[in-house]
């Protein structure tokens, strides 16, 4: 049996089957998608299929997925985790920036608090390093504003074993975020840093930016491998779902967080949770590293 919860921080019990907010806006993370309603209906729509881990981002949009949040889930329900992040300032689609100075994190933080009528944040996650300010410095303000009760707990996005072994020497680590799917295992040392020391890892492009998956139809979107393809005929399912249930099945600590604008594709991906797949099925899909 695939363990269905997560407890962020060994407290905080969350899904491990979540929902992410990037696709919710334009292209580049640029302006809205479309009409306002449907990124309310599949936020809402998502809650009630059980989701309790929504991920977002102050740059998306920018502002715009935190907004849409609010607007669908407040006031949220009972064991609802809200994670966000802040640190990357967006200047256009696809153009952003590192920012990582202790008052501009303050001022992020606090603006998110805002947008998404929250005292406090459960997990703010910082988006990026800033190459050019102390670690010391940057997870310092982290700290401060978990200390006045803004955030509960803090999380890193994009890093390596060794920069979250340093910051580990420096605060507490709930979370990380890295890219990590079926095909892209470049993080692996980091997820085994996670499971040693019980860190949620929430992988980024989870179906490969759309190369893992095949619509309704059958028609091949760039799905990476035959095996894949094969495994999910085999099982009744679509490729895609058979990339996040190996990834549910692949570590505990793994709580991946797909995105979509669409109802149908947030359906498809939530019944991954149900895919169970054979030491056969993995050892395959593991080999296609």
């Amino acid at each position: 049996m695939i363990p269905e919860i997560f407890e962020l921080a060994g407290r905080l019990p969350v899904r491990r089957l979540g929902y992410g907010t990037a696709q919710l806006t334009g292209p580049g993370y640029w302006g809205p998608r479309g009409e306002a309603r449907d990124a309310v209906a599949v936020l809402r729509r998502a809650v009630e299929r059980g989701v309790t881990l929504i991920d977002t981002a102050d740059n998306y949009g920018p502002s715009i997925a935190e907004e849409l949040v609010a607007e669908a889930l407040y006031p949220y329900p009972p064991g609802l985790v809200i994670a966000t992040k802040g640190g990357v300032v967006r200047t256009g689609p696809d153009a952003w920036h590192i920012e990582g100075r202790p008052e501009r994190l303050r001022a992020m933080c606090e603006a998110s608090l805002r947008r998404l009528r929250l005292d406090t944040i459960d997990l703010y996650q910082l988006h990026r390093l800033a190459p050019d300010v102390p670690m010391a410095e940057q997870l310092g303000a982290l700290d401060e504003l978990r200390r006045e009760g803004k955030i509960r707990h803090i999380g890193l996005d994009s890093v390596t074993a060794e920069q979250l072994a340093v910051a580990r020497e420096l605060t507490d680590i709930a979370s990380v975020q890295n890219r990590y799917n079926l095909t892209d295992r470049a993080s692996e040392p980091l997820l085994k840093l996670c499971e040693a020391h019980g860190i949620a890892f929430l992988p980024w492009f989870p179906l490969g930016n759309g190369s893992l998956t095949t619509d309704r139809a059958g028609t091949d979107i760039a799905t990476a491998h035959g095996v894949s393809a094969d495994i999910a005929a085999a099982h009744g399912v679509s490729p895609g779902q058979i990339a996040l249930a190996w990834l549910l099945h692949r570590s505990p600590v793994l709580c991946p967080t797909p995105g979509t604008g669409s109802l149908a594709h947030l359906e498809e991906n939530l019944d991954a949770a149900a895919v169970r797949l054979s030491e056969e099925d993995m050892s395959r899909l593991d080999a296609l590293s």
